[in-house]
């Protein structure tokens, strides 16, 4: 099975010489902290939402990222126009279907969005399995199934779509169809801290932009998981653990990341 030939340690070095702008679209719990995890790691965030101005905007960023977390029926046409200006100029972009099936609202946003065809989906176990067809008891945002019941799902998702799917939880799921890659790390804090998965989303998109799709997904995620462990063995609760996470983003060197063994490839 190939695997890609661009290391996370090659790739983090990339984002900090390049520093990609960044449109993240995210939710109001999100933003600040997104925007933090983004300089944290390198990059250069933008949140810009608008329908007036997301479209245009996505024509000049690197990498586009939309989160569904808080809608309104104008921030799904903000979402609308940002994916189709992205899409028309080549601009990579990714997906988080925030507990789409929460309403039958927040599932059509999801369909539409959807089938823009992401560059990379991502989402928990119950938001692929869900967005697939498939059974799941998750009612909000938090996964109620283990990532490795979504792996079907995830690959059926990116035959759907021609892109990269990635499904996050305990340990980090991401393939393409035919390759599926595994990353363990982080911590047991870092889901009491709000909106760290949304941050992650937004930091997928930042390597979408200096990185093929797998390999940009692969290498955020181990990223975010070297810097979970590291922050998470210093802090004392999520508090702590909050900033920590930024120092860890911050002083997570390539050679550092070269150093460690977080991704399974099966």
């Amino acid at each position: 099975m190939p695997r890609p030939t661009l290391s996370p340690a090659d790739a983090l070095a990339a984002l900090r010489a390049e520093a990609p702008l960044t449109q993240c679209i995210t939710n109001y719990v999100a933003m600040n902290i997104a925007a933090n995890t983004l300089l944290a790691a390198g990059a250069a965030p933008a949140m810009v939402h608008t329908v007036e101005e997301s479209g245009d905007f996505a024509r000049i960023a690197r990498a586009v990222t939309i989160n569904i977390g808080t809608l309104s029926p104008a921030w799904v046409q903000g979402m609308l126009a940002a994916a189709t200006a992205a899409n028309a100029v080549g601009t990579p972009w990714v997906l988080d279907p925030v507990a789409h099936f929460a309403s039958p609202y927040r599932a059509q946003a999801a369909r539409e969005l959807l089938a823009l065809r992401p560059t990379i989906l991502r989402g928990n176990a119950s938001e692929i399995l869900a967005l697939a067809g498939g059974d799941t008891t998750a009612r909000g945002v938090d996964a109620a199934d283990p990532v490795m019941a979504a792996e079907p799902a995830a690959r059926a998702l990116a035959q759907q779509t021609g892109g990269v799917v990635v499904v996050t939880g305990a340990i980090d799921l991401v393939t393409d169809g035919a390759r599926v890659a595994t990353i363990t790390g982080g911590s047991p804090l870092m889901p009491q801290v709000t909106a760290l998965g949304c941050s992650l989303t937004c930091l997928i998109g930042s390597y979408a932009a200096i990185a093929a799709p797998f390999e940009a997904a692969v290498s955020a995620l181990v990223l975010f998981a070297h810097a979970g462990e590291r922050a998470g063995r210093e802090a004392e609760g999520p508090g702590s653990f909050g900033w920590r996470f930024l120092d860890a983003l911050a002083a997570t060197s390539p050679a550092e990341l070269a150093a460690t063994e977080r991704v399974t490839w099966g």
